[in-house]
């Protein structure tokens, strides 16, 4: 570390030993706000877009050229529309915990109005039965997390980068922890 950085480091550590109780308190209790407003954005993302997650990062390069690996997708999930061929589709599949984004390539319609379907990365050679549980050749709207609606072009790779170096993460959120904590405004 240099010199500066020493400095700006015993400078704020300066400032948190001049604030007083009700400071600190003041401070703690404007962290809990920013992750408390975070998460009530998120549930009402949630309700809004009828999906569990409406926002995901596509991680792996089997959608590409539609999709690249850090693309970020919005999703929605409404019951009332029916699953259409073409369409991409983010999933979850029983023992895994991370969902998948591919296209729908076959549906399947029994007499009784139950649909199935398949789907397929655009970059892989073989559909995606090799990817759902053991038994399992069809998906249903239960498995169905979301239908991408719209993307940002890598501004995903930011949470693979932090997923991938975990030290990095922790290290970054420390520092925005101390900083808003520290901050005095």
């Amino acid at each position: 570390m240099g010199v500066a950085s020493m400095l700006q480091i015993d400078e704020m550590l300066g400032d948190f030993n001049r604030m007083n109780k009700r400071q600190s308190l003041y401070q703690v209790l404007s962290f809990a706000m920013i992750v408390s407003s975070a998460l009530m954005i998120w549930k009402g993302l949630m309700v809004v877009t009828g999906s569990e997650s409406p926002i995901v990062v596509v991680l792996s390069g089997s959608m590409e050229p539609a999709f690249h690996r850090g693309d970020l997708l919005f999703l929605t999930n409404y019951k009332e529309e029916p699953v259409r061929v073409g369409e991409i589709v983010v999933f979850k599949v029983e023992g895994r915990d991370i969902p998948i984004v591919h296209r729908v390539i076959k549906l399947h319609e029994k007499e009784d109005g139950t649909v199935k379907f398949l789907t397929k990365g655009d970059n892989n050679n073989v559909d995606d039965r090799g990817l759902y549980a053991p038994n399992q050749l069809w998906l249903t709207k239960k498995d169905i997390v979301g239908r991408a609606r719209g993307f940002l072009p890598y501004v995903g790779i930011i949470t693979i980068f932090m997923n991938e170096y975990p030290k990095v993460k922790w290290a970054i959120l420390s520092i925005l922890a101390i900083f808003v904590l520290l901050h005095r405004e």
